[in-house]
């Protein structure tokens, strides 16, 4: 079963050197039943796409959490695709994410299929996002559409060989 994990360049990092995205439990997000429920004239490309696209969300709030600790992430959202066997990952029951799943074990990184993330390009909708995030959490429509700008950026498409290259930039 294939999974998207939220992440960030320090996580992935660490996921790097210690050899696992971890500790569990992780959240995660795939193409669930009420996934495919809610979206039922989609195909499995077009599910896995919406699946990307909420933990490309859950990314930007990591980097919110990050920033909130004083740890001073990229403005990048990362997004780790891994391969999971089927049943190991449990479908949430909050309905405003139908894609979200648990995952009670680490995920070792030779599971990691590739990883998605921001170009350079969109660091200063994802700094605008970042920083209007608690308006935006609190119904400020203004607020909202700046988080929701920093969508309109596709994440960049990454093979797993390509990691290493990618923390050092």
């Amino acid at each position: 079963m294939r999974v998207y994990l939220p992440c960030t360049l320090p996580a992935l990092a660490t996921a790097v050197k210690l050899g696992e995205l971890g500790p569990a439990p992780l959240t995660g997000y795939a193409v669930t039943p009420a996934l495919t429920e809610w979206y039922a004239s989609g195909d499995t490309e077009e599910l896995e796409y919406v699946a990307l696209t909420e933990a490309a969300r859950a990314s930007l709030r990591l980097l919110a959490a990050d920033r909130a600790d004083g740890v001073q992430a990229p403005p990048r959202r990362v997004v780790i695709a891994a391969e999971v066997p089927e049943g190991t990952a449990r479908a949430g029951a909050d309905l405003e994410e139908r894609a979200r799943v648990r995952l009670a074990q680490a995920v070792p990184m030779t599971k990691v299929a590739a990883v998605h993330i921001d170009d350079v390009g969109a660091t200063a909708d994802i700094e605008a996002a970042l920083a209007a995030l608690p308006a935006a959490d609190e119904g400020d429509d203004d607020a909202r559409f700046t988080v929701d700008g920093a969508e309109a950026h596709e994440l960049m498409w990454y093979a797993t060989q390509e990691i290493p290259d990618l923390l050092r930039s």
